[in-house]
């Protein structure tokens, strides 16, 4: 299991600054907003859409999916070289990527209830904020799947 550092100098060698809580949590809310308005205009909060892109009937999620991966691949590989640090602080780190036997089957688990039902979780939350409620069942089934991972998961043993 891979442990998380986190790190309290700069790559200049400067400390790090806390960030106050209220700057974080409203830079979360605009970017929920912004993530939860592009999902509603690419139609993607809509299970049928997403059911119709698995049964290969329609690649418009392709195209949505492919667009957030350029610009993530975009950001990733030009913020570290433009910024010192983070915009918001801390460090820009990498983590160590660990593919275990509780990573398959949650990817499995995650898998199959998309498959079946055609919602995941950002797409189920933008949902009920457009007004569809009975995606509520889907956020409720995702709520008990984290609950029940973070009780069943093992702690990294102590180095």
């Amino acid at each position: 299991m891979a442990s998380t550092v986190i790190p309290t100098l700069t790559r200049d060698g400067q400390r790090v600054s806390p960030v106050p809580p209220v700057a974080l949590l409203a830079t979360a809310l605009v970017a929920g907003v912004l993530f939860g308005a592009g999902l509603a205009y690419s139609t993607m909060i809509r299970p049928e859409v997403v059911l119709s892109f698995l049964r290969f009937e329609d690649f418009g999620l392709l195209l949505v999916m492919g667009g957030g991966v350029a610009v993530t691949m975009v950001a990733y590989q030009l913020a570290p070289k433009f910024l010192t640090r983070p915009l918001l602080g801390g460090v820009f780190g990498l983590r160590a990527a660990v593919t275990d036997r509780p990573t398959i089957v949650g990817a499995a688990i995650f898998g199959i209830g998309w498959g079946l039902c055609g919602v995941c979780p950002g797409p189920a939350i933008a949902g009920l904020g457009a007004g569809s409620y009975e995606l509520g069942w889907a956020v409720a089934g995702i709520a008990m799947g984290a609950l029940v991972q973070g009780l069943t998961a093992r702690s990294p043993a102590p180095r």
